[in-house]
């Protein structure tokens, strides 16, 4: 029996290619080093909207971010923006700036929980909410992904958003 050399070649390509195939088409790591996926994720934190003392002029509301184990700490810093507030699923027109330093970074994670406040003028016609959506901010631009937060709140026109802080 003749093997044609180049018909062996051929078979050895193609044999190599499909053994090299599945790699190519699996999904790569969240990092090259293997870690946990980002706590910054908006699917890999919860956070919550609760009521936060007020102040002259202004009712207080306090976002918690907090990231279970099994995650990789992250760093965020500033407001988070794009923040919209719902109401039983329908979205207000209410949209909120931002107050505060947005350059300070703040260590998130497992363990390391962050804050940011809603600050709502007393004077302003306010309409309930029961939910916010936003978008973090990290020191080199932003997370991808829009995160949210439950809670009972009400908003208005001059509703602004501080930077994120440490702790619960």
């Amino acid at each position: 029996m003749h093997i044609n050399r180049r018909t062996v070649a051929i078979t050895l390509t193609a044999m190599l290619l499909a053994a090299a195939a599945p790699t190519a088409a699996q999904a790569s790591p969240a990092t090259e080093s293997g870690a946990a996926p980002s706590a910054c994720r908006p699917a890999n934190h919860t956070a919550k909207i609760t009521d936060a003392p007020a102040s002259a002029g202004h009712h207080h509301y306090r976002v918690t971010l907090t990231a279970p184990r099994g995650y990789d700490p992250c760093e965020l810093a500033g407001s988070p923006t794009d923040v919209r507030f719902s109401d039983r699923g329908s979205q207000t027109r209410l949209t909120a700036g931002r107050y505060g330093d947005q350059h300070t970074a703040v260590t998130f994670g497992p363990g390391h929980p962050v804050h940011f406040d809603i600050q709502v003028p007393n004077d302003a016609r306010q309409v309930s909410a029961d939910e916010a959506s936003f978008t973090l901010q990290a020191p080199d631009g932003q997370i991808p992904g829009t995160s949210f937060a439950e809670g009972t709140l009400k908003v208005a026109t001059g509703t602004l958003i501080g930077p994120l802080l440490q702790g619960a």
